[in-house]
């Protein structure tokens, strides 16, 4: 009996507590007030770490997504102030990586090269956009702390926040309450996005125009997908050969006389024999002549640090994974997929692929402790949710009305808004999007040739994330500094197309 009553009154009093529901709200957010010192100079900013909701074509609120908005003290003339919008990737990744990497006021602890070091931590980002442009973060359903309502089914949130189109169309309405309610519609507007994220700002640059009627000055594309561009049989296959020269380049994998050779000099001439020799042959297939199969192969040899022998065991064609297992094979090593300056230890030197993504294993280990410090503790944005650095996204549509046409998207917007140029910013070490195939989209965003001077690249010495490392940091985000400058047009000056005279 005594028993019993003790068991009703802990029912009694537990069962409430046993019973929540996480909950979170949609709508809100949290400021704080901070400074830091870029390029010399110390600046005072606000820092709004929040929730901001989805609607639906009701007005009722299906989603909310987590956001961080960096805004520069002091500006009096908020209207001439340029607003970046920044994406991560995945498609289920947060938005973590550039805002504590790369253009945010604050910077994760690792060392110049970008592995991990302890204790974990935040410091300042001296090199940090947000001298020039206020800048937000936002993440999409899934990632970092958004979420969809729970009033929606499993099919619901992939029918309407999981499809390549689907995603850019939520997004583009979500921006529009953003600027509506910071006031932010006459400032100069850029996307930046990472990976996947450059799919994703490929195409808002075309659906804010069409369906938001708001327009940009100019979109950078770091580390771009192939953005829905065609590039089947040989020309994907031969496509990483210059990304094989530079990762056996950077590991010393070359012959002394290729090795004494600066990168900047040696990838030119891959790229032209890639484009100029590899690809026919590729195109021939298995009626190639033997001896110019054998000269081809050694010369792939030489340029990717792999034996003749495997080279023509694999006809030519040498899948990515494989040359990660094989390059340092003999040394005890695997090659990072996303960084190939990373090494990874396997269970066996055999195989076919590495075991795992020796890179991301290291990002991982320096992000995921500082973007969940920094955001309860410095930006004081407190909620019992998990911070996703990667989120449940899948299966991600990409048929039918969610087909990739971002590379088209990106172009047409570009034709009906003279104001808006690209950037591209690729790292020579990345395998996963790796930099030729990053000129490729260049070379094939517009085939008229008519924009091309609206289009420009950039390569840094490192990989997927190439401003983990202190130097290539700097230098890319003058870059973007640079792009913007470029970008905002002078006083006065008109969006127009003019007619060239003769001889011009």
């Amino acid at each position: 009996m005594k028993h019993a009553v003790i068991f009703l009154l802990f029912t009694i009093i537990f069962s409430p507590l046993m019973a929540q529901k996480l909950t979170f709200s949609m709508d809100t957010a949290v400021t704080t007030q901070h400074e830091v010192t870029i390029k010399g100079k110390r600046i005072a900013y606000s820092a709004e770490a929040g929730m901001q909701p989805v609607w639906n074509e009701k007005g009722e609120p299906i989603a909310g997504l987590f956001y961080t908005y960096y805004e520069r003290s002091g500006v009096e003339d908020r209207a001439s102030r340029p607003l970046v919008f920044s994406f991560n990737g995945g498609p289920g990744s947060a938005s973590v990586w550039m805002h504590i990497a790369y253009t945010g006021p604050r910077l994760l602890r690792i060392d110049d090269e970008g592995y991990p070091v302890q204790p974990y931590g935040i410091k300042e980002n001296p090199n940090s956009i947000l001298d020039i442009a206020d800048i937000v973060y936002i993440n999409p359903v899934n990632t970092g702390y958004s979420r969809a309502s729970d009033t929606l089914d499993k099919k619901e949130v992939a029918d309407k926040f999981f499809g390549v189109n689907t995603d850019i169309a939520y997004l583009a309405e979500w921006l529009n309450t953003f600027v509506s309610r910071k006031d932010r519609w006459l400032s100069p507007k850029y996307l930046i996005g990472e990976s996947y994220g450059t799919t994703r700002v490929s195409g808002l640059a075309l659906e804010l125009q069409e369906s938001q009627w708001m327009y940009l000055n100019g979109v950078v594309l770091v580390s771009p997908t192939s953005l829905g561009i065609e590039r089947e049989g040989p020309v994907a296959e031969a496509s990483v050969l210059p990304y094989f020269a530079a990762t056996a380049w950077y590991h010393k994998a070359l012959s002394a006389e290729l090795q004494k050779k600066d990168l900047n000099e040696l990838l030119p001439e891959v790229e032209a024999f890639t484009i100029n020799k590899l690809i026919p042959v590729l195109t021939e297939g298995g009626f190639v002549n033997e001896q110019v199969k054998k000269d081809i192969a050694a010369q792939m040899s030489a340029y990717s640090g792999l034996s003749e022998k495997v080279i023509l065991q694999h006809n030519l064609v040498v899948p990515t994974n494989f040359f990660w297992k094989e390059l340092l094979r003999d040394k005890g090593y695997t090659i990072g997929r996303l960084d190939s300056r990373y090494l990874g230890i396997d269970k066996e030197t055999a195989g076919e692929r590495p075991d795992y993504n020796a890179e991301l294993s290291s990002w991982l280990h320096s992000f995921t402790p500082a973007i969940n410090h920094y955001l309860r503790d410095e930006l004081k944005f407190k909620t019992d949710l998990k911070y996703n650095m990667f989120g449940k996204v899948y299966p991600w549509d990409q048929e039918g009305s969610n087909k990739d046409n971002t590379a088209e998207n990106l172009r047409e917007a570009m034709a009906e808004n003279p104001y808006l140029q690209v950037m591209i910013q690729s790292g020579y070490y990345d395998g996963a999007t790796d930099y030729f195939n990053a000129k490729y989209n260049l070379w094939h965003i517009d085939p008229s040739g008519l924009l091309k001077d609206r289009l420009s690249w950039k390569g840094y010495r490192s990989g997927h994330m190439m401003y983990l490392r202190k130097e290539d940091l700097a230098t890319a985000t003058q870059d973007i500094r640079n792009f913007i400058e470029k970008t905002l047009p002078k006083a006065g000056q008109p969006a127009e197309y003019q007619l060239k005279e003769a001889g011009q």
